[in-house]
């Protein structure tokens, strides 16, 4: 075989093993996510709950995210940790102690401050570490992290008490579901689990930001369900709950719970199974969020989340050799890892492989014809197959988990608009790439898309600077 087709044979065959992987990924996290059922309730008050909510410039959200918080969770202790905030956030902080006594500012100042989220969720941990008595039951203790424009379903507590979850001690960390919303107070209740009131129903529901919901309601809640059977659920930058004896036996290791990676909630998560502990993935409650309705800020998110996991690659040997995770495990987390590379290696195969199809039909003595005849009919089933259903049918099963709020027509417009999605995506793992040769660590907040005006009961009550 001569250098030419050597190569063309290397693209084509790497294509297709790419595909093959793909397709094998998406069927192996579907099974134990259509087969999964119900977890039963536990009892909140077994626990002592301290909630952590990281406040970078977050004016616009944090008042009412404190509201949400009190009113649905009473019991719990808040930690706001206000990270070098040059808005309106300090003062809105202060004041939310004074009417409420379960919160607690944490203070962070340069040059400690706007080092990343892990510091500041660290800062945190350091301070309820020294709030509690010296007699108390830490295992009993539960750290969450819930963000300033997020809102934790009603039921929270309960469901995760459960017996498969913080009721069984070997549990040291759960991670809930994430959804994704223009209006994260618009997501209700009227059972556990069950969604009403969810905008996501509109026909005027911003497309982007229902792309985001898909995505953590199909694929990222597909792939916890999968990590459940195999040992390796992963941690979450919102709706994480940790015990805090978990948090103690990791900062004695690595020096602090949260370590230096820009995606520290996925570097927490390893650190909990490292140590032996299981971590868990609860899809029968949720926490809300806001989400991104700019391109850009979305690319800027998801290089941080690129960059973040090359940066978690340091730990494969680590996980291939630790006597706590079995073999899946470990094959379920070198895949993840390894995502950003498959993403980058795709973009640039399958681009070529299709340009060798092109170049060879056109070059064929026999005409274009014979080709499109012949040859596209056993590659235009392969490209449909491996490349464009296992994105699209998310769509379609995106409106049958959201009990009727999608119509039929949006669920084919998502569909469809979730390939794009998908491949936009990789210009993620590019960008992260280059900025993890290049040296670069520094941490970007992501940007929120409400307005800077105070919140309207803040404004009610004449929150002074």
């Amino acid at each position: 075989m001569d250098t030419e087709n050597w190569v063309l044979a290397l693209i084509n065959s790497t294509a297709f093993l790419l595909c093959v992987l793909f397709t094998s990924y998406i069927i192996a996290v579907l099974r134990p996510f259509l087969a999964r059922r119900e977890v039963a309730l536990g009892d909140r008050e077994q626990f002592q709950w301290h909630i952590i909510v990281p406040c970078l410039n977050e004016q616009a959200v944090v008042a009412d995210c404190v509201d949400h918080l009190i009113e649905v969770f009473p019991e719990a202790t808040l930690w706001l940790v206000d990270d070098a905030s040059d808005d309106r956030t300090p003062t809105l902080l202060a004041w939310l102690t004074r009417r409420y006594p379960s919160v607690h500012v944490v203070e962070r100042r340069p040059p400690d401050a706007r080092q990343g989220k892990g510091p500041a969720l660290n800062a945190a941990w350091r301070q309820i570490s020294a709030y509690l008595p010296p007699d108390t039951d830490r295992g009993r203790v539960i750290v969450g992290v819930v963000d300033a424009d997020g809102r934790l379903e009603a039921f929270c507590p309960d469901v995760i008490s459960g017996d498969d979850l913080f009721g069984d001690p070997a549990v040291g960390a759960v991670q809930i579901q994430v959804r994704v919303t223009a209006d994260p107070d618009a997501l209700t209740v009227t059972d556990i689990g069950r969604l009403t009131g969810d905008p996501a129903r509109s026909r005027d529901q911003d497309l982007l930001i229902q792309l985001q919901d898909m995505e953590f309601v199909g694929p990222i809640a597909a792939m916890q369900f999968l990590r459940r059977r195999t040992g390796s659920v992963a941690m979450g930058g919102n709706g994480q709950f940790t015990r805090m004896s978990t948090l103690d036996t990791i900062a004695a290791t690595y020096g602090t719970p949260w370590s230096g990676a820009l995606l520290e909630d996925f570097e927490l998560g390893l650190h909990v199974l490292l140590s032996g502990y299981r971590s868990e993935y609860c899809h029968d409650t949720f926490v809300a969020q806001a989400g991104l309705t700019q391109p850009r800020a979305l690319l800027r998110q998801r290089t941080r989340w690129a960059q973040g996991n090359l940066q978690c690659l340091k730990y494969l040997w680590q996980v291939a050799n630790s006597p706590h995770i079995r073999v899946s495990g470990v094959l379920e987390i070198g895949y993840y890892l390894a995502i950003p590379f498959t993403q980058i290696t795709g973009s640039v195969v399958f681009p070529l492989s299709a340009l060798v199809y092109v170049a060879y039909m056109m070059a064929d003595p026999a005409g274009s014809d014979r080709w499109l005849l012949t040859g596209a009919l056993g590659v235009l089933p392969l490209a449909l197959a491996f490349g464009v259903l296992p994105h699209a049918a998310w769509g379609l099963f995106y409106r049958s988990r959201c009990a009727g709020m999608i119509t039929r027509r949006r669920a084919w417009l998502l569909a469809v608009a979730n390939l794009a999605y998908s491949y936009f995506l990789q210009a993620a793992a590019w960008r992260g790439l280059f900025r993890l040769l290049r040296g670069r660590s520094d941490w970007a907040k992501t940007a929120r898309a409400a307005d800077d005006r105070l919140p309207a009961r803040a404004r009610r009550e004449q929150v002074s600077v």
